[in-house]
Order: structure tokens, then sequence, then C-alpha cells
């Protein structure tokens, strides 16, 4: 259903031009919370994973060429509108000359439980207190192509489904499983978070489910990444911290292994995204 529109103060456009991510996710209860795609690709990849479309935006010009997007839109969601908007309206809109095309509005899906999302793993990534977007769709984005089964991230790391992270993720967001681990539901502010507060029930929840943990920090007893006891393990978890302030010591003592990347030139760290596909790929099954 094509529904043209003159201009953003639309209230039904509310989800693009109004809403924080954080109203986004809080606004309504939390399964009818909303989520934003960004490209046709993105779009394409969060109905392949099973997302329902609420509605979809673009210029008149991507009509003909997102017709297939459209069509399978409609499918997946028969009363979702597709809207179209002018071009000098669309361009209010932060960002859009980069979405290839269109936006679309998703309902949020309900996070499944640790336990299911790592059912048939062997090898996962947890990240702790990520409080940057750009890094925690990296992440995905290095987890889904170099053989991570899935991701776990901590209450206080910030939304997989954030607006920045999905585009960044190039939608592997709606690829590899992922869930939150930890008794405090989501923190939306991370100012108040406790970056180790997760680990005094999520790593034993991780060793009850049959994998061992390797923390990636800088410490005197950290064990080499190539060292084979690492590769060795059946299932593993591979822990990271926010970047600047690592992980907090709480966790990196409730860990099986402390693991050290290593490097030359006197270069003692990487980004977070950086390390973390370092270490997919050498511990990869």
């Amino acid at each position: 259903m094509i529904v043209r529109v003159d201009t953003l103060d639309d209230p039904r456009l509310d989800a693009y031009a109004r809403l924080t991510d954080v109203q986004l996710r809080s606004r309504l209860e939390p399964e009818k919370g909303l989520f934003i795609a960004e490209s046709g690709n993105v779009i394409e990849r969060a109905l392949e994973a099973g997302m329902q479309p609420l509605s979809l935006l673009m210029e008149e010009k991507w009509l003909d060429a997102l017709r297939p997007l459209i069509e399978r839109a409609a499918a997946a969601n028969p009363d979702a509108p597709v809207f179209v908007a002018p071009r000098a309206e669309l361009a209010k809109l932060t960002g859009f000359e980069l979405t290839r095309g269109a936006l679309a509005a998703f309902r949020r899906p309900a996070l499944p439980s640790v336990a299911d999302v790592v059912r048939d793993a062997r090898r996962i990534a947890v990240l702790e207190n990520v409080t940057n977007h750009t890094n925690v769709g990296a992440i995905f984005r290095s987890a889904a192509a170099l053989g991570m089964d899935a991701v776990l991230v901590t209450p206080s790391c910030y939304d997989p489904l954030y607006r920045r992270a999905v585009r960044v993720s190039m939608g592997t967001v709606f690829q590899i499983p992922w869930t939150r681990i930890g008794e405090d539901g989501e923190c939306t502010d991370p100012r108040k978070a406790t970056s180790g507060a997760w680990a005094a029930a999520g790593i034993p929840l991780l060793r009850e489910l049959g994998f061992a943990t390797a923390a990636f920090a800088l410490s005197d007893d950290s064990v080499s990444l190539d060292d084979p006891r690492l590769a060795a393990e059946e299932r593993l978890a591979l822990v990271f911290g926010t970047e600047g302030d690592g992980l907090s010591p709480v966790t990196i003592s409730g860990c099986d292994y402390t693991v050290r990347i290593p490097m030359q030139h006197g270069v003692d760290s990487l980004n977070v995204a950086a390390a973390s596909a370092v270490a997919f790929w050498a511990l990869r099954r």
C-alpha cells in the first residue's frame, strides 16, 4: 500500500522523524517496541530473519528499484504501508543519504533465553558494557563472518538493534543468534551501568551450559591467543570489554582464562572491534 506524504510532520512518521532509539524501545511495552533498519540490503536481511515490518519510507525514485523488497514486505505484513516522501523532506533525516534507498520500521522481537541461544553453539562472544554503537555493529559483523555461533550482550552493553549498530553490522544482527545475559535487564543509561555486575550470575550460567570462558585483557597471568588449550576447548565463550576501561576485574577473575593478543612494535592493544575479529578468526571451529 503506497501512501504519499508531503511532510515529515505527519504523525505516522514519528518512528522515523521524532522518536529516539530509547523511545522506540520503551515508549510501548517491550513486546511492542520498534527498531529502524536502513538500506535495501539490511531490510532484506531483516525480512529473511522473520522480522515483522510495520512500514517503509522512501523517495519516489526508489519505488521501481525496490519493488521486490516492497512485495516481500507486503507478504510479511499486508497492512504495512510504504510511505513516499519528497526528497527535500527526507533530506532532513540525519544520514538518510547513506541509507541507499529506504528505511523500514520493524517490530522488535522478544529476546530468547541464553540457554536457547547457545544450545548448539561451540564458539560465542560476550560483550561487556560496550558503549559504542559502531563497535557493537562491527563486532556482530565479524562474529557472523568469522565463525561465532552466537553473541551475548550484558545489561550495560549498547543495543544491537540501535539504528547505527544495525547499519554498521550490515544486517548481520539478524543473522547471528543473540540475547542479553545478566539479571538486571537492559541498562539504557551507561552512566548508571556496573560493568561487572552481570558476571556473578552470568559466568556460572555459562559454565553450567558447558562453556569455558576467556577474558580478553592485559594482565601478568594472561595466556597468548595461540595457546593450544584455547583451541582445544570444546565450547568457549570469548569475553570482551568496552573501549578504554576494558573488562571489569570481577569478570576477569571469574573467567577460566585471561587472554592477550601477541603484538609487535610496542603496540599494547587494539580497538575492541579489531581485537574481537582477530580472536574470532584464531579460535573459530
